[in-house]
């Protein structure tokens, strides 16, 4: 299509060099050769649990916000205004709070946050079909062939978008647009927040080349590190080695690489990429060692993981426990169930299994629960003539969530969760 240039904020297409918008003067303006052709984006809320907090709370708009724990919990997110004093995601609490004293710390509300992420997926979804999610607040869209039904070119079509989920959910979001998914997930990074950055065909290899090897998606710092001692720093080195002898040297990461290098991604946005697992975990104030204590906040973790499952829509056939010790050092046990479970009860049961070998004495910094081999949520704990007790909890469960969505998550309390 023709479209060269629009302006973000009223939509009018836009004309000439103009810095602003010849019909409201608005500077947002969307400027590139190849801005009608591309139909691949990918769509990230800014700093999605920290906006919606501002958003549900007007007097924290302009005050440095961080979404986490405890001291010795991590960083969550951050709002924008603490990223300027260095604060980032996954930070320790204790650095992020040295870095910004002044900074408003609230817990996450996982319940809330997934609601919004829910209205943002409807969203996505009356824009299209194709909607691959990859996280609560980020996903792949794959507007190809999408003109006709919104009457304009793709690129419109996610600003308009952009615009909607300001006004009607609250929150902020970015997009990148490009030819495939490598390219658009890096565009949405460059232009942050309310961000609408494309990178087209024509310059991907020119805009590649001089970035460092770390951007290409999977290269962690072990790999980093041992690509820069084979004298490979950035992009534009890998395209200087043939795709065989990368493959030689790194194996089906070699394959990748020298793909990506040169801009090439046929990976398609698969609606079937869908959320891997559902977990939640917390980091403690103090180590414990005690099994009972562990228990009590395993049991509310269970609780947390089941609403989370409920709310998406998933249930789980493996359970996954996870433990850090104060040394840092990690245990993960699973076991998988003979029929899928999104049932609390059944959770904390199967942990609290795996838990009792565990709780030998040693001092645990961190606990976590989680639910992969997911499967939709209609084929969760079918009755079963043997074990009766699964038919009574999913009767139990659903009147206490009938009651906590009535009423609030403290309507009901189980009894496990009080202090002895």
């Amino acid at each position: 299509m023709a479209l060269l240039a629009f302006c973000r904020d009223c939509f009018a297409e836009a004309t000439g060099e103009a810095p602003r918008c010849r019909a409201c003067g608005s500077p947002r303006l969307a400027r590139h050769g190849e801005l009608g052709e591309l139909s691949i984006a990918h769509v990230d809320c800014d700093a999605f649990y920290a906006a919606i907090e501002k958003r549900d709370d007007p007097s924290l708009v302009d005050k440095p916000l961080i979404v986490g724990g405890g001291r010795r919990g991590v960083v969550s997110t951050c709002c924008y205004v603490a990223r300027i004093h260095g604060v980032r995601s996954a930070m320790p609490m204790f650095k992020a709070l040295a870095l910004c004293p002044d900074a408003v710390v609230i817990k996450p509300n996982m319940e809330k946050y997934a609601a919004v992420g829910r209205q943002v997926r409807q969203a996505m979804l009356a824009l299209t079909p194709l909607v691959e999610p990859l996280s609560i607040d980020e996903a792949f869209l794959d507007l190809t062939g999408t003109e006709r039904l919104h009457g304009a070119p793709p690129a419109l079509t996610l600003a308009r978008f952009a615009r909607q989920v300001e006004k009607e959910i609250g929150i902020t979001i970015s997009v990148g647009l490009s030819y495939n998914k490598f390219l658009a997930k890096i565009a949405s990074d460059l232009d942050k927040p309310r961000g609408f950055a494309v990178i087209g065909r024509g310059e991907a290899l020119d805009f590649l080349g001089a970035k460092p090897v770390s951007l290409i998606w999977g290269v962690g710092k072990a790999m980093q590190q041992a690509l820069e001692r084979d004298g490979l720093k950035l992009i534009a080195d890998l395209r200087r080695i043939e795709e065989s002898e990368l493959m030689r040297r790194y194996g089906a990461m070699g394959l990748r690489l020298a793909r990506l290098c040169r801009g090439i991604d046929d990976r398609r946005v698969s609606p079937d990429g869908e959320t891997k697992s559902v977990s939640a975990e917390t980091t403690f104030d103090t180590d414990i060692r005690d099994g009972r204590a562990l228990e009590k906040i395993l049991f509310r973790l269970c609780e947390k993981v089941s609403a989370r499952a409920k709310a998406q829509g998933l249930a789980g056939n493996t359970v996954t426990l996870k433990l850090k010790s104060a040394d840092f050092k990690i245990r993960t046990r699973s076991r998988g169930l003979p029929t899928p479970t999104v049932l609390a009860a059944r959770l904390f049961e199967t942990g609290r299994e795996m838990l009792a070998r565990e709780a030998d004495g040693t001092a645990y910094r961190l606990i976590g629960i989680g639910l992969s081999d997911l499967t939709t949520l209609d084929k969760a704990d079918p009755a079963d003539l043997v074990d009766t007790s699964i038919a009574r909890n999913v009767k139990v469960e659903g009147a206490v969530d009938a009651l906590r969505a009535k009423f609030g998550r403290g309507a009901v309390v189980k009894g496990i969760t009080f202090d002895d």
